[in-house]
């Protein structure tokens, strides 16, 4: 397996519920329903309680009431967003907290609930958010672990890399950097051992996994997902886009990202 591949493979974390209300009723109700639901809920009556405990390596989605004593529901989620926390947020408001909830949704929360609740609303909602955390998670997971990969490579290696992301065969990168053949086919091979590449394929999943190259057009990285391994050897096939791109490149339209 690929180092690129571990998150992509890692079994999803079963993920917490948050109930925040200083209400004991609303936070016994609710735990009731989605514990019967076999979820996993924590409950806080109070904001600063909730920030104190939670844990934002799993994912999660949190129910917060917007009107509670010392902290708001609309304080948690400006202390959550300044922490550039990406779980769920959802508010449990009353009859004549719309107006609110809806300066809310600018803010960042996904949706609000209003009590009395609806059972299968409040179900169904946490279902397609804790669904949404977990893709959240695996996301930045995939991207910490391929941002790593990179970074793991010298200056001269990712100069390399930034040319080879672009089209560029060992002669013109050799060409660029004014080094010889030799000493970037040894850089690329340094490269693809770093990064665990047996392909240029291999190689290429991991720079678009790691979203440092934004120049990369999706359809050279779909073009790059199908490639032979022979072509590990001679850098990325001779189609016209490539083609394109090299020569904007060394016109200087286009300039190389630098990571």
């Amino acid at each position: 397996m690929l180092p690129y591949e571990f998150a992509a493979e890692a079994p999803d974390v079963p993920g917490i519920v948050y109930i925040v209300d200083d209400d004991c009723d609303v936070r016994d109700s609710l735990k009731w329903l989605l514990e019967a639901n076999d979820y996993r809920v924590e409950d806080y009556e109070s904001g600063e309680t909730f920030i104190a405990q939670f844990n934002e390596n799993v994912p999660s989605v949190i129910l917060c009431d917007l009107r509670m004593p010392g902290m708001s529901g609309a304080d948690v989620q400006e202390h959550l967003l300044k922490r550039r926390v990406d779980a769920p947020f959802i508010f449990i408001t009353g009859h004549g907290d719309v107006p609110q909830a809806v300066e809310a949704f600018k803010r960042g929360a996904v949706d609000f609930i209003q009590k009395p609740f609806k059972q299968q609303q409040v179900k169904d909602l946490v279902s397609r958010m804790l669904t949404r955390a977990r893709e959240t998670r695996r996301r930045r997971l995939v991207l910490q672990q391929n941002r790593a990969l990179i970074e793991k490579l010298t200056p001269r290696e990712q100069q390399v890399l930034d040319r080879i992301v672009n089209g560029r065969l060992n002669k013109q990168i050799a060409d660029d950097l004014g080094i010889s053949i030799k000493t970037v086919e040894a850089h690329r091979a340094s490269i693809m051992d770093k990064t665990g590449s047996g392909t240029v394929a291999d190689l290429m999943r991991v720079v678009v996994k790691s979203e440092l190259f934004p120049s990369i057009s999706s359809t050279l990285a779909e073009a790059i997902a199908s490639l032979p391994s022979h072509t590990a050897q001679t850098g990325l096939p001779h189609t016209a886009e490539n083609e394109d791109h090299n020569a904007r490149l060394d016109t200087g339209i286009l300039t190389t990202p630098h990571s």
